[in-house]
């Protein structure tokens, strides 16, 4: 393979990262609109489009491994590749949480829900923009951006803690919330985890670029 031909795969490699990053988005978004209007038929459709996640993080680990096979890449290169395959498992989680969002949108059903939802699209917003840095990130090779999804990831926290609290006023209030109480602390853990998730695809990028491994889960 020419150097020309190998720089072309790996420019596809992170088109096809940036394909997955987008449809992994997509159901996050998808999914707590679901919620929100309490949608059961998209929510089912946020299930099934995971396999769509799936298989496409086979084909790139496929391409990665390929890669690294083949060519036997060297100091960046290979750290491009590694970070890649870290990235997609990352993806890949996510998407599994947006799944796991859908599911539990199905359990509450068409039960009025018990407050109006603001806090938890909230963090839907911030995940959403933290994916979207990443990815970026990840393409410019920005290092800045990259470490800026710890602040965001903060303030996902932060609304987290305040959904508990409210939530369980709400339950103390009146024993008949429990059961969907549990349902959306558990949704806001689920968009909590995506955060992390993708803090994590900003330590890799870092160490992609650089080489030194930084944590932004502090």
């Amino acid at each position: 393979m020419s150097r020309l031909s190998y720089q072309n795969t790996l420019d596809e490699l992170k088109r096809e990262i940036l394909n997955m990053g987008s449809l992994v988005k997509e159901q996050i978004e998808l999914t707590v609109f679901a919620l929100s209007k309490q949608d059961l038929e998209l929510a089912k459709k946020v299930i099934d489009r995971d396999d769509l996640v799936d298989n496409l993080e086979l084909k790139i680990e496929e391409q990665c491994l390929k890669l690294i096979a083949t060519q036997q890449p060297m100091a960046k290169d290979l750290r491009t590749i590694a970070a890649g395959i870290k990235i997609i498992i990352d993806l890949e989680r996510i998407g599994d949480n947006a799944v796991d969002i859908a599911k539990t949108t199905l359990r509450i059903g068409t039960e009025p829900l018990m407050k109006p939802l603001i806090d938890i699209p909230r963090m839907t917003v911030i995940t959403q923009d933290m994916l979207n840095d990443a990815l970026k990130a990840y393409i410019e090779e920005d290092i800045i951006l990259a470490e800026g999804l710890a602040e965001k990831d903060h303030e996902v926290d932060r609304l987290h803690g305040q959904v508990i609290r409210d939530v369980l006023t709400y339950m103390f209030e009146n024993p008949k919330n429990i059961t969907q109480g549990v349902h959306l602390m558990f949704i806001s853990r689920y968009l909590e985890r995506i955060a992390d998730h993708a803090t994590n695809l900003g330590e890799n990028i870092i160490y992609m670029v650089t080489a030194e491994r930084k944590d932004l889960n502090k």
